[in-house]
């Protein structure tokens, strides 16, 4: 694999804060091993919001977790490239990856309760992340934590600073998780399914301010969700995943309005819809695939509607590669279907209304 440059420039001008070339996490355990990422390749630049959408076990979190260094190394096999801010983390050592996290990338996790240690004050907790990559006082890392807190909406944050997790409801709990990870402005913040467990409401709340900080502080967002509204409310550009691997990449517009691939129409078809006609609900039949034992070819073959239009069973022989298809220009799929917008269009757009 050749070098990657060591600060990347998008074509766009922005700087490019992440690189993932060809990633390949596998976890070996009693009954195999389990390909949970499968040659995964995307970048991100400064300013912009990737989501990452498909199904539970579809690699999601655990390509997100790669990046943050999260895995342990004895249990995990990890290969291919991934440079973040000019650093390549693939098998760097473990102090740089430690100075890396939280001071240039940072993640805030599904369910904030879990996240936080109980017995421990919100304040101090989030004081400790700025102390470890500061040389300043406990002092000031309170008054930076403080700061932080206000910052997020949390009211009284003096007060809430000396309060331990349980204190604090569901939506103060993600919002002082959003303090956390922000508390040494990193310039790249994945968010694992941040709005899952809370309300309508206050997920639109955590979702503004998101938007809020990203223009704030120009940093660059993962946003890792099966929610195809919050998609369509904060993203820029949309990956979806499938077994492991990318199947459609491209700006939130083109996935959203006219998909390419099968698996994403049946995501967008399973929406529930407000419509007076309502309409019946698409869904995708069968189970995702065993990540130890993925099926040939096309790992959405066994699911797709739409393979016995590919001559020859080419999609249970040949795995499609990730291309810019006919009619986009960036937008890119992994399908043997010739022309999955005429399909798309003829078929599918009917549910979507």
């Amino acid at each position: 694999m050749s070098a990657l440059p060591a600060t990347p420039v998008a074509e766009s001008g922005r700087e490019r804060i992440l690189e993932v070339n060809d990633l390949q996490v596998q976890f070996p355990t009693a009954d195999g091993l389990v390909n949970a990422v499968n040659g995964l390749t995307y970048s991100l630049d400064m300013g912009r919001t990737l989501a990452i959408v498909g199904e539970s076990g579809s690699g999601k979190s655990v390509s997100s977790m790669a990046v943050m260094g999260l895995h342990d190394p004895r249990r995990t096999r990890i290969s291919g490239s991934i440079v973040l801010d000019g650093t390549e983390l693939v098998g760097a050592s473990q102090e740089t990856i430690r100075q890396l996290r939280s001071s240039t990338a940072a993640m805030i996790f599904q369910d904030p309760q879990s996240s936080f240690h109980p017995f421990k004050k919100i304040g101090d907790q989030i004081a400790e992340a700025y102390l470890v990559h500061h040389k300043v006082s406990k002092k000031v890392a309170m008054t930076r934590t403080v700061e932080m807190l206000d910052r997020v909406g949390i009211p009284n944050p003096d007060r809430r600073a000396k309060q331990y997790p349980h204190e604090f409801s569901g939506g103060m709990r993600q919002r002082a998780m959003i303090a956390l990870g922000l508390i040494n402005d990193p310039r790249l913040l994945i968010a694992d399914e941040p709005t899952t467990a809370l309300d309508v409401t206050v997920q639109a709340q955590i979702l503004d301010l998101l938007n809020d900080l990203q223009r704030e502080f120009g940093s660059a967002i993962v946003l890792i969700t099966h929610d195809l509204a919050v998609v369509a409310e904060v993203a820029d550009d949309v990956m979806v995943m499938y077994g492991g691997r990318a199947v459609e990449h491209g700006t939130a517009h083109e996935v959203l309005a006219n998909p390419r691939h099968p698996y994403t129409w049946g995501l967008l078809g399973s929406v529930p819809k407000l419509s007076a006609s309502g309409g019946n609900l698409r869904t995708i039949r069968g189970l995702p695939p065993s990540l130890i034992n993925l099926p040939s070819g096309c790992s959405f073959h066994p699911r797709c509607d739409f393979s016995d239009r590919v001559p020859g069973g080419l999609c249970s022989k040949e795995l499609p590669g990730l291309e810019v298809r006919a009619g986009d220009t960036t937008r890119r799929s992994r399908c043997h279907l010739a022309d999955p917008a005429g399909i798309f269009d003829a078929e599918i757009a009917s549910t979507l209304e």
